[in-house]
């Protein structure tokens, strides 16, 4: 289904009214360095979001301007242990890196994909999951019918706004997406 205004179509669900004329207008920021996204998604993973920022920027300080992906594949791991990287988070920035290097992942063709064909070329990188995917279709290639049901801050907004008693299981969030 193609929608003109999302907004108008949203409107119909007069819960989502209120929450549309509460907010008022807003505009999505494009990220639109998609390795540089992925890698700091992967860095920032299950982190506090000052513990995440501040190893981001040790990392990004290890090179005179945001790494390739032959940089990071050539980094030391001792060297990215030493910003505050956990091994396993150095094994799946080195997956990405390898996945781009050898051309099995084309950040240029992403934006050509539907949303599933992208997700499951980023889901074959480790350390990249659906959540990861979805949150990449959103903020990075601007694509706002993107229903991420798993996402626990989406889940809390769906039992707040809907004045559920519990927070919702992603099942029951599609299902409440769905209209």
């Amino acid at each position: 289904m193609t929608v003109k205004d999302p907004v108008d179509f949203l409107r119909k669900d007069p819960v989502l009214t209120d929450i549309i004329d509460t907010v008022g207008d807003y505009s999505l920021k494009k990220k639109s360095h998609h390795f540089s996204v992925l890698v700091e998604s992967i860095i920032s993973q299950q982190l506090a979001t000052g513990a995440a920022e501040a190893i981001f920027k040790r990392f990004k300080g290890l090179y005179p301007k945001f790494p390739t992906a032959s940089e990071i594949l050539s980094t030391r791991k001792t060297k990215l242990r030493q910003v505050g990287l956990s091994g396993m988070k150095i094994d799946y920035l080195k997956d990405l890196a390898r996945h781009v290097e050898e051309g099995r992942l084309d950040m240029k063709s992403l934006a050509k994909m539907n949303d599933e064909d992208v997700i499951v070329q980023l889901t074959q990188v480790k350390g990249i999951g659906r959540w990861t995917a979805e949150m990449f279709l959103i903020f990075s290639l601007g694509r706002q019918d993107v229903f991420p049901a798993d996402d626990l801050g989406l889940r809390k907004g769906v039992q707040r706004a809907f004045s559920l008693k519990e927070i919702p299981k992603p099942k029951e969030v599609e299902k409440i997406g769905e209209r």
